[in-house]
This record gives C-alpha cells, structure tokens and sequence, in this order.
C-alpha cells in the first residue's frame, strides 16, 4: 500500500511538473485562427489609413511579446479599434496559439 501511494504520489508531481500541450500554443491551431492577420500584417508595405501608419510585422516576433499585446488589445490597455475588436473574440487558448504560429514564421 505504501508503494503505491508512493508511486501515484510521483506520478503525480510529474504530471503536474511537466509542461501543458498547450503552454505554448498550437502552431496549426494557431494557423488557423490567422487568417484575418494577413489582411494587413500580411501585406508587404501596407499602411492603415486609420490613422495613417505602417502596419507591425508580427511574422517571427517573440512569443512572449504577441502573447502580451495580443492580452492588451483584448483588455484595451492598447488603443486600436481594429485590433480591440480582434482581441475582444479571443480566448486565453486562441491567444497563445496565435502567438505560437506567428513566432514560428520567418519574417
């Protein structure tokens, strides 16, 4: 009896010592949840004309860095209606993925 409560006991605190599948987001899951990105950080030269400025390359950028604006468009601690309305939609889940696929590309 002790041994197996000393087994399910390491069993245990590996599982939850080991990372999540989804700790650092689902580059195919990720894929697909972009397609709306390329429309303008997809397009080589692309400038918003609300207001007037060149549009972020986000292919390649750190993960931790899209995780972290992605969260801030959501919450609107960042101001851009665009990507407010983007981030509104998004869960915790669809975020990591998302960052996950775009630092996975080469700029």
């Amino acid at each position: 009896m002790t041994r197996s409560l000393l087994f399910a006991s390491l069993l245990a605190t590996a599982a939850l010592a080991a990372p999540s599948a989804h700790a650092a987001g689902d580059k195919e899951a990720g894929r697909l949840k972009t397609y709306s990105c390329h429309g303008c950080h997809g397009v080589p030269g692309y400038k918003n004309a609300y207001p007037n400025y060149h549009v972020p390359r986000i292919a390649g950028q750190n993960f931790e860095y899209l995780v972290s604006a992605l969260k801030s468009y959501k919450t609107g601690e960042r101001d851009h209606p665009t990507m407010r309305a983007h981030g509104e939609s998004l869960s915790a889940q669809d975020i990591e993925d998302i960052a996950a696929h775009l630092a996975g590309l080469t700029p």
